[in-house]
């Protein structure tokens, strides 16, 4: 029965994704889109995001790691999963606190002229409008997050979440405080975790000093040493106790030069005999080393250092409150004057830096909270082993658990006013420390009211580390934590394994018994051309927005999926995403064509199939098959490939020119089913991408006639079915395009119009099905490969080459289209001569580049293997040209050249 007549749709005539884009967010918002579906009986598809700083503003990594989930969420939503991606920031404690500090230094104040809640006042108000800056960055990249459950690190939820896990922690004496030697930022004024330090090669001096002996005999021992200006905290100097060199001399007291101190000389294998000369200044208080040997020897420990990097007043009087570069310089001057300074020696050594500032790390002697994480990382390790979790790809479970393997114990005080204040309370009356859920309104050992609390906040991670179950309720038993928990996967970046991935599986089984995930996707980074990583610095970073200005959304999400290869960084500018904006036009070009010829057509029931109808359903169960394979296993390069080649090639370049042949040559009934399949197919496919380009695909399909669901992206993802195979369809259509092909390659390299029409004689194989096909299909091979008059016989009937023909020998075929009286055969050989002898020179420098083994040794893989296909391309042209030229020589005597020469 047919339905009523349809009209022409017409799109806009250029692709524009300006002019829908924020439509379809708003309209998938408005239908309650992103919240998970209400069905219990199907298991969930859960992801928290990333949270990022809040005060940052989200460049191309964020849009990268953004882009590849949204890409799995709608991709489960459509396969029918409740799904819930939970959105948030993290209030990135030094970061921010960093950013109001700069505000107030520009007014000429520091924080400590507002006072602490002045200052948190200011700093959320900071948060609040930057918040909105990343919110709407989110959005404008189309991810579909639940927006009803964003969380913020400092929300009063997660609050009570860290605050359990604190005190959980101290309860099970896996927490304490103590004096000892931590990364210190003096620009920050903080301490830092060991995995918040970046190691940087930089050019240094070694200082070769005279550490002369104290018992009145002659003599010295040289020390060597980058940092001269510590030494006022030296309390030993080291020599191996095997070093021949210092045997007679160990215990022997030194006296320390610019200093009336004595310190003796101890034996420590930790000293390496080959650096310097084998003997080790010991500064227990500035250098982590230098702690352990310390009290291995029971040496007291002097910090010489103030909070804001200065000395302070355990040095002589000349050095106090001189920063470290100026007392530096002052001691090496003054150990000149001295006679103790032996000589100066360039070198490279590596430099600690604070993750955020940039400023080198000073070892400090502080008081500090840390966690003990021996204990912890056993049972995250032993989650690993059983396979609890898995990494994609697997070559990160190594750097995983060397880190697990190799853990120090986590300093979780951070010096700021800007964070989880730690609950921590201080008695001053008998000295109790008193940790506790609820703020205490006395001390509950002496009564005492007066309490101090700590004044200290907790490090931004140990907020982060409870993500995946602190934003779904915890510590309560919530809905939602009861039904996403575990969260189904975590997509990264591989720089923060250290940071955060592997802490969220300790914590995770800590306090809920559960590993956080199952599945984690560690993606690459994002580099240059040039293989750099993306800075501020180095000028090459991209703002995903612009790009989103500039291309649209689609186009950033499909082109970052097509480059993100599992374990390889991305090599991407701006001008890499004009292949995703190049595939939306395609989309949208070939959308409007059947949409504006809908004119008068009807839609039918259950309209036959011709065999070009079987074939393309053919492809896309194929193409649904491998989508879905590779987005289960992380392989998103692989997911856009297929979607390009599917929806470029198969349904584009040949299934929508293919049914050109109905649509124009039909009778009334034929136009309407090939439409009804036609629009079915079109459907079809904007399902099959639509996760890695929502946007566009969802504007195309509210226009189609007869969609079935009010949105596609929660419409059913095409499913792999047996029906749908058809082996035999695929082979026979693959021997049409192949003839399809060779016609067009042959009237290419013969620069024959488009609009000239040529005749061909096709010899089949008459055993052979697929080259009957090829009859049967007469009409659609004529429209496909321009050609008029086709004439078939038997590769029996005859076995010569018709004089002024070109043959062409396929599969299950050999056909010959006639030249002569199209072109001048003559100039014809001429022109394929020239072609020949430029691509024979173009294959030899080719050559001699992928035999060059510095070029494959430092060259991308990619650059590579793109050499090696034009080498491929070139021999193959080269060789089908040379079969061309021994054909025409045969003809050329026996032909007559068409008036019109060879443009």
């Amino acid at each position: 029965m047919k339905e009523r007549k349809l009209h022409k749709i017409e799109l806009e005539k250029s692709f524009n994704p300006r002019s829908f884009e924020d439509r379809m967010y708003t309209k998938w918002q408005e239908a309650g889109a992103f919240t998970p579906a209400a069905d219990r009986e199907t298991l969930p598809y859960g992801v928290v995001i990333p949270p990022p700083n809040v005060t940052g503003v989200l460049h191309l990594g964020h849009a990268l790691n953004i882009s590849l989930q949204d890409i799995l969420i709608r991709f489960h939503r459509m396969q029918g999963s409740p799904v819930l991606w939970v959105p948030g920031t993290d209030h990135a404690g030094i970061a921010t606190q960093n950013v109001v500090e700069k505000q107030l230094k520009a007014q000429g104040k520091s924080r400590h002229d507002l006072g602490r809640e002045a200052f948190l006042e200011k700093t959320w108000e900071v948060k609040a409008s930057h918040h909105q800056i990343i919110s709407r960055q989110i959005a404008r990249m189309g991810a579909s997050v639940d927006w009803s459950r964003e969380r913020f690190t400092l929300d009063a939820g997660l609050s009570q979440a860290v605050r359990e896990v604190f005190v959980s922690l101290y309860e099970r004496n896996l927490l304490y405080k103590g004096n000892y030697l931590v990364n210190w930022c003096t620009s920050c004024g903080t301490a830092l975790s060991d995995d918040e330090v970046e190691h940087e090669d930089q050019a240094g001096t070694l200082y070769h000093i005279r550490y002369p002996y104290a018992d009145g005999s002659l003599g010295f021992i040289e020390v060597a040493t980058t940092r001269p200006e510590t030494m006022h905290g030296d309390m030993a100097v080291a020599v191996h106790p095997e070093d021949p060199r210092y045997q007679g001399i160990i215990g022997k007291p030194l006296r320390l030069p610019l200093t009336d101190r004595c310190i003796p000389v101890v034996a420590d294998a930790y000293v390496d005999r080959a650096f310097g000369t084998g003997a080790l200044k010991i500064t227990p208080a500035h250098d982590p080393h230098d702690w352990e040997v310390a009290k291995r020897h029971e040496l007291s420990v002097i910090s010489i250092l103030n909070p804001d990097g200065t000395l302070n007043d355990q040095v002589p009087p000349a050095y106090r409150s001189l920063s470290l570069r100026a007392a530096r310089e002052a001691v090496v001057r003054d150990l000149k004057t001295g006679g103790f300074l032996v000589r100066e020696e360039a070198i490279t050594h590596a430099v600690g830096h604070c993750y955020r500032c940039h400023t080198v790390i000073e070892p400090f002697l502080s008081e500090q909270w840390f966690v003990r994480m021996r204990p912890l990382a056993e049972k995250a390790l032993s989650a690993w082993r059983q396979g609890e979790i898995v990494f994609y790809p697997r070559k990160w479970e190594n750097t995983y658990r060397h880190w697990l393997e190799n853990i120090r114990d986590w300093c979780v005080s951070r010096q700021l006013w800007w964070g989880h204040r730690i609950p921590a309370w201080y008695c001053p009356s008998c000295g109790k420390t008193i940790v506790a859920r609820q703020d205490p309104s006395a001390c509950p050992s002496c009564g005492e009211q007066n309490l101090a609390q700590d004044p200290d906040v907790l490090d931004t991670w140990f907020s982060s580390w409870l993500w995946p179950f602190s934003t779904l309720g915890w510590p309560e038993e919530t809905a939602d934590f009861m039904r996403f928990y575990p969260t189904s996967a975590l997509v990264t970046a591989y720089d923060i394994i250290f940071f955060w991935v592997s802490r969220m599986i300790m914590a995770g089984i800590e306090f809920t018994g559960r590993v956080p995930f199952r599945d984690i996707y560690i993606h690459g980074l994002l580099r240059d051309k040039q293989g750099r990583k993306m800075s501020k610095s180095l000028g090459n970073g991209l703002d995903p927005l612009e790009l989103v200005d500039r291309f649209g959304a689609d186009a950033l999400k499909f082109t970052l999926a097509f480059l993100c290869a599992q374990g390889q960084d991305l090599l991407v500018d701006k001008e890499s995403f004009k292949l995703g904006s190049k595939f939306a036009n395609k989309i949208w070009n070939a959308s409007r064509y059947i949409l504006m010829n809908l004119e008068n057509r009807s839609l039918v029931e259950a309209p036959l199939l011709k065999p070009v109808d079987r074939w393309i359903y053919a492809r896309l169960n194929r193409a649904a098959k491998a989508m879905t394979d590779a987005l289960r296993s992380y392989r998103f390069n692989d997911a856009a490939t297929t979607a390009y080649d599917y929806f470029w090639n198969d349904f584009c370049d040949w299934y929508v020119e293919a049914t050109k042949l109905s649509l124009r040559t039909g009778d009334e009934g034929e136009k309407d089913r090939a439409t009804t399949v036609l629009l079915k197919m079109l459907a079809e496919s904007l399902a099959l991408v639509h996760p890695l380009l929502p946007f566009i695909t969802e504007a195309i399909y509210e226009h189609i006639p007869g969609h079935t669901q009010a949105l596609l992206m929660c419409s059913p993802y095409p499913a792999y079915t047996e029906e749908r195979n058809d082996g035999e369809v695929e082979q026979c259509f693959a021997l049409l395009q192949e003839l399809v092909r060779m016609v067009r390659t042959l009237r290419s390299e013969c620069t024959i119009p488009a609009e000239k029409q040529l005749s061909c004689l096709i010899r089949l194989n008459a055993a052979n099905p697929s080259g009957l096909f090829l009859k049967e299909q007469e009409s659609l091979l004529r429209l496909l490969a321009g050609l008029g008059d086709i004439t078939f016989e038997a590769v029996e009937a005859a076995s010569t080459r018709p004089v002024g023909a070109v043959g062409l020998v396929g599969s299950a075929f050999e056909a010959f289209v006639p030249l002569a009286g199209v072109v001048d055969l003559g100039l014809l050989q001429q022109s394929f001569t020239k072609n020949i002898a430029k691509d024979q020179a173009f294959i030899a420098l080719l050559r001699e580049k992928l035999a060059n083994e510095h070029f494959l040794k430092n060259a991308p893989p990619e650059l590579v293997q793109g050499e090696q296909a034009k080498l491929a391309q070139a021999v193959q042209r080269t060789e089908k040209l040379t079969a061309y030229i021994r054909d025409l020589c045969k003809d050329i005597s026996q032909t007559t050249p068409v008036k019109e020469p060879l443009s």
